[in-house]
């Protein structure tokens, strides 16, 4: 059997941050041989932004080829916590959070992977019944010196805060999904690549097959800082079609072409061209408004993207008030900060401040300017896209 042709070129280079050894890829693909290839996530969160569709679209897009895609459960390594990108230890989980987690998880990530044709696996059915003997084994292939390099070690060590050795193992086991997976390719996001060249040592310690593994790129949120939660700038998976499209535009503008290239379907001929039309001096609302149309057809539907636009530029454009806009019933005196964060229309009441600081809080087209302004009947608009009508 050999690889389809489809978009071959693109499997290495798209969405793609390093791939270690490349000669290794490049030979891989040359063969026209399926390769195995696998992409595993610790089920620890609920819900998905457009960041974590990025190493799940180069999945599908290397499934598309032709290639034997394996998605693998961390369900035992969930249990310790990845260290990468963490100034602090993680709180352990059970192996029953990590299934209630996954099935979330997979519920959203299915928008993207058709789960029926993915060779599904879980860690915790190789890692649990490993002996003492055997951890001592995979331990002897690795130096403390070499953990140590990682950077939020290095970081934890500055601030002085505790680094627990159990989070020494959390490579190790990694590394070992690796040689029982035995595979051509791992790929994972580019805060991953210590970790999945820990697999690379490990497959080459127990006579595996020669593996690469492949990084794909960080998303920024709708701010320009690390998409997150706690910034309040992630577009999810399971935003409505306005909220998706409303976020998109919010984008900086700087960050239209990534999006473009890593979270859609566009042609590369298309980014390119974008490119060059903002680089003549085209309106990047104009290209922003075709990044939103793409989005919300991909996870909803194009008559919704269609109906997302209208109402944009209805909104934005003319000024107008959105057609289904949240009500909030006020029956006592309550302060305005106070309501906007028991009501989930800011993260915090220190967001809603620092939205009034900023003169970003409007109640019926009136800037709010009081910190401790009582919440008033009529339309209140917070920051670019939010809207809610107190009765």
């Amino acid at each position: 059997m050999t690889t389809k042709n489809t978009n071959q070129a693109e499997l290495l280079t798209r969405a793609v941050e390093d791939v270690v050894p490349r000669k290794l890829a490049e030979d891989k693909l040359k063969s026209g041989k399926p390769m195995r290839l696998y992409l595993g996530i610790d089920p620890t969160g609920a819900k998905l932004h457009i960041g974590h569709s990025v190493p799940l679209r180069k999945l599908k897009a290397f499934q598309d080829a032709g290639h034997h895609i394996i998605f693998l459960i961390g369900s035992f390594t969930a249990m310790i916590g990845d260290p990468s990108g963490r100034d602090k230890m993680r709180e352990p989980l059970t192996l029953d959070d990590t299934k209630r987690n996954f099935e979330t998880y997979k519920q959203q990530a299915g928008k993207i992977l058709d789960f029926s044709k993915v060779e599904l696996r879980f860690n915790h059915e190789w890692l649990q019944p490993l002996t003492f003997e055997d951890v001592i084994k995979l331990a002897g292939n690795f130096t403390v010196q070499q953990m140590m390099e990682r950077d939020m070690f290095q970081k934890r060590l500055q601030e002085n805060k505790p680094i627990g050795a159990h989070e020494f193992f959390y490579p190790m086991m990694q590394g070992y999904d690796s040689v029982v997976l035995d595979v051509d390719c791992e790929l994972g996001g580019n805060d991953q690549l210590f970790n999945m060249l820990a697999g690379r040592t490990l497959q080459q310690a127990y006579g595996k097959r020669d593996k690469f593994v492949l990084t794909t790129k960080l998303i920024e949120g709708t701010d320009g800082r690390k998409m997150s939660k706690t910034y309040d700038n992630c577009i999810w998976l399971e935003d409505s079609a306005k909220d998706m499209y409303g976020k998109t535009m919010s984008i900086k503008d700087e960050l239209i072409l990534t999006y473009m290239e890593c979270c859609t379907d566009m042609p590369m001929s298309e980014v390119e061209d974008a490119r060059k039309e903002l680089s003549k001096g085209a309106n990047p609302r104009d290209i922003k408004m075709r990044l939103a149309r793409e989005l919300v057809t991909l996870y909803h539907s194009a008559a919704q993207a269609q109906h997302a636009e209208d109402e944009f530029k209805n909104v934005f454009a003319k000024g107008d008030v959105p057609e289904d806009i949240p009500e909030i019933k006020v029956e006592k005196a309550i302060l305005l900060v106070d309501l906007l964060a028991a009501h989930a229309v800011v993260t915090s009441k220190s967001e809603a401040r620092r939205l009034i600081e900023q003169k970003a809080v409007k109640h019926d087209d009136k800037v709010v300017t009081a910190l401790d302004a009582k919440a008033e009947k009529g339309i209140y608009k917070v920051g670019k896209r939010k809207f809610v009508r107190v009765v």
